[in-house]
């Protein structure tokens, strides 16, 4: 245990004491990220983000790294200052849907290590996910198909070789950037638009996208009510024989604060229900340390119409 001097402890109360820097100490606990990164998190101005981040810094509290033309923020590595933050934090339900919704934003706007896109393969989660969908149904041939979010690049590639058009919606100018880099390496052809507004679907984005698609990949791991506006867009362009997958977070899930009364599972096809689409599958996946609920799903007339002609079929 540290003794920290009273004026230290209270400069790094008022540091921290404030809920935006409160949230990106949170966030750079999971590793280095840029103001781009950030901003994009915590859907506030980039200007803002710094003057944040320059308090924190300045109290010692995160420090700044240099990598190439970006400048990167982690958790300062002072036994004394790390320790504070580390107590602060351990603090936190890391449940809470504004710091899950923070996670995912984080997530999506970093741009990918250089090292795994080269090798054409950013994560085993990626690679597990891109093998369910292409099981499940994700072949060849189709004629369009709209993957919103570049997460998993993965999941990109194999929208792209089953279908003859594919669009990406990426949530961030570095994502989209990464997004056609990895297409070209990687020989494939995938127009790749950039979200107007950091809720990746809009209708400003689906006018660009034009409609409708045969598949729709949500790779965005939203949650809330930001995953109940998507889920409603994603049927508006499905076709009506069309599918849609999501993959989502058993942690974006759950309630925070309060005795489960839902599981995941059930949560889920309960949202999809409320968008207009019927569950068809739901798989749980689990590798690089995360666990994923991976869905599929129709819309729900095409569904009922498939129940009703299998019953009219039988003898």
């Amino acid at each position: 245990m540290y003794s920290t001097a009273p004026p230290i402890l209270v400069k790094w109360l008022r540091a921290a004491g404030e809920p935006s820097r409160l949230r990106l100490l949170a966030l750079c606990a999971d590793g280095a990220l840029s103001v781009s990164d950030l901003a994009q998190a915590l859907k506030q101005s980039e200007p803002r983000v710094s003057r944040h981040l320059k308090i924190l810094c300045e109290a010692g509290l995160l420090v700044r790294l240099r990598h190439g033309h970006w400048v990167h923020y982690r958790l300062a590595e002072g036994a004394e200052g790390a320790s504070f933050v580390r107590g602060l934090l351990g603090q936190l339900d890391r449940s809470d849907p504004v710091l899950v919704r923070d996670r995912g934003g984080a997530r999506a706007a970093a741009v990918p290590e250089p090292r795994a896109m080269a090798h054409g393969a950013q994560s085993r989660l990626g690679r597990a996910l891109a093998e369910l969908v292409a099981a499940g149904g994700l072949s060849a041939p189709l004629e369009a198909v709209l993957v919103c979010g570049v997460s998993h690049p993965e999941l990109l590639e194999s929208a792209a070789r089953a279908s003859r058009h594919c669009t990406a919606i990426a949530q961030s100018r570095r994502a989209a950037q990464a997004a056609r880099a990895f297409a070209q390496r990687r020989g494939f052809t995938c127009r790749v638009l950039q979200a107007t507004s950091p809720d990746v679907f809009s209708d400003t984005d689906l006018a660009r996208a034009g409609e409708p698609f045969d598949a729709v990949l949500l790779d965005t791991f939203a949650s809330g009510e930001a995953l109940a506006r998507m889920l409603e867009h994603a049927r508006r362009v499905l076709t009506p024989s069309g599918r849609l997958w999501i993959f989502e977070r058993y942690e974006s899930l759950e309630r925070s604060r309060e005795r489960i009364v839902e599981h995941p599972l059930a949560r889920l096809r309960r949202l999809l229900g409320d968008a207009g689409l019927t569950c068809e599958r739901l798989s749980p996946v689990e590798a690089d340390g995360e666990h994923v609920l991976a869905a599929a799903a129709r819309p729900a007339a095409a569904a009922a119409g498939q129940v009703a002609s299998a019953a009219g079929a039988r003898p």
